[in-house]
């Protein structure tokens, strides 16, 4: 069968479906939470698209509480799972194109979620109907499974195999080809500070939203000279090639820094912009409780984003550096400092052990550590059968080696017993996960769609004996 011709002949489905799947922003809205809406309005309107469209091309559906559900095909004892989620991170600013409209230039569909994850949920879904209309016989039942938290903790997934079965064998079109074998572990770290009763100079930081994005903008709200202190920020500013203002509001000023979101999964493709903020405070004059929250954040992550610092570092061959994102810091003097941050950490990460020398570290700082949540490291041994199939498979369609790669971002497959992630950015191609300008290439859509329809027909069809994979 010739995957890719077929895929060819549903291009522009392809691309108006994922243009529909863009038009809905599925931002988690927590002021609009409801029971029935559990993680807002829009992730709900958007599993709810894909549901219908399961219907109308005659397959089974399923809804879990407005929080997950799935698209499902074939006949058998065992499952094949195919994890996908519509829900995405907020837009931010500077968009070229609208990031909600799905708009066509330059041969990519740009907009919030065209990589991640709605392009590669459509590459997906267009593979289940290239399989269905093909009439291959299955020897399993293939689930599109579709969550709607897992930009905000998994929650949906979490309900979804709280109430249905676990699939025997599975992946997740979320990451990059050939195939990631390797997920680090994800843990959020929660530094914090008491509070002050002390007249502070910063009275107000923020910087963040997400632990999982690289801030891109932060302000402080500080007391001091206009003048002085604008003249010092014009420097620091032309130094570090930033952008940012200074101004007066009230009887404070207000100190405002732009830099680059990135995934927090590799927080060097990003500019930290409350890390840059931290730096130019320490430039001036600071009372002593401000002076040592500016102190933790540049001595801690001000360098390099390992945490060595922090003593926190740790790398492996099977999935590499220990990485660490702060991603969401607050200061105010009565409250005290809060940064959150997003550790990924490595396959074989002594977890216990790291965290006990940190807080060795931060002894006489006035830091404390706390433990938010941890997602633990995933790995898939490199010779599973379910590794050797999908190599199979990506090596046929594409003529290239089937490498196997470990990320820091993590995937639903990780939820999975045997699970991969697998797909869809391919090698070479930049990746602007949670970027301003978020685009996918229509070109890797189609390709993804019959790599998909192939491990499909590999993994779950009728040929494939029960208890191979």
């Amino acid at each position: 069968m010739n995957w890719l011709e077929l895929a060819e002949l549903k291009r522009t489905e392809i691309v108006e479906d994922l243009q529909r799947l863009i038009q809905i922003p599925s931002v988690l809205d927590e002021k609009a939470v409801t029971e029935e809406m559990p993680f807002g309005p829009k992730p709900l309107e958007a599993l709810l698209h894909m549901l219908s469209e399961g219907e109308k091309a005659g397959l089974i559906t399923k809804n879990i509480d407005n929080m997950a559900g799935h698209i499902e095909m074939g006949e058998g004892e065992e499952i094949l799972g195919i994890l996908c989620h519509v829900d995405v991170v907020p837009e931010g600013k500077g968009w070229t194109y609208p990031p909600f409209e799905g708009a066509v230039a330059n041969d990519k569909v740009y907009g919030r979620g065209a990589i991640d994850d709605k392009g590669p949920t459509i590459a997906a879904w267009m593979a289940m109907k290239l399989v269905k209309e093909a009439g291959i016989e299955l020897s399993k039942k293939v689930r599109l499974i579709i969550g709607t938290d897992e930009e905000s903790g998994f929650r949906c997934v979490d309900r979804y195999f709280a109430k249905e079965q676990m699939p025997q064998i599975g992946f997740a079109p979320d990451a990059d080809f050939p195939i990631i074998n390797a997920e680090k572990g994800i843990a959020t770290l929660i530094f914090t500070q008491t509070g002050s009763s002390d007249t502070e100079t910063i009275q107000f930081f923020q910087a963040g939203k997400r632990t999982n994005m690289v801030p891109e903008e932060a302000f402080a709200l500080i007391f001091g000279g206009l003048h002085s202190i604008k003249e010092k920020f014009n420097e620091f500013a032309s130094e570090h090639h930033i952008t940012g203002e200074v101004v007066q509001e009230g009887s404070m000023l207000k100190v405002l820094v732009h830099g680059k979101s990135a995934h927090a999964m590799e927080p060097n493709d990003g500019v930290n912009a409350g890390i840059l903020l931290a730096k130019f405070l320490r430039t001036i004059s600071l009372t002593p409780h401000s002076k040592a929250f500016v102190e933790f954040l540049v001595t801690s992550f001000g360098d390099e984003s390992r945490g060595h610092a922090l003593s926190l570092n740790f790398t492996d061959e099977v999935s590499g550096d220990t990485t660490l994102n702060a991603g969401v810091i607050h200061y105010a003097p009565a409250q005290g400092s809060c940064t959150q941050v997003s550790m990924r950490y490595s396959v074989s990460y002594p977890f216990e052990e790291k965290l006990s020398l940190c807080r060795e570290t931060l002894q006489h700082t006035g830091i404390t550590l706390d433990l938010g949540s941890n997602s633990k490291p995933h790995y898939v041994d490199k010779e599973d059968i379910l590794i050797k199939s999908l190599q199979k498979v990506y090596e046929r369609q594409t003529g290239e080696e089937a490498e196997l790669l470990a990320i820091g971002g993590g995937t639903y497959a990780r939820v999975l017993k045997k699970g991969v992630a697998f797909g869809m950015l391919f090698p070479g191609r930049k990746d602007v996960a949670h970027q301003v300008d978020e685009y996918v290439d229509i070109d890797d859509l189609v390709k993804a769609t019959a790599i998909y329809a192939d491990a499909i027909v590999e993994l779950a069809g009728k040929n494939t004996k029960a208890g191979d994979i």
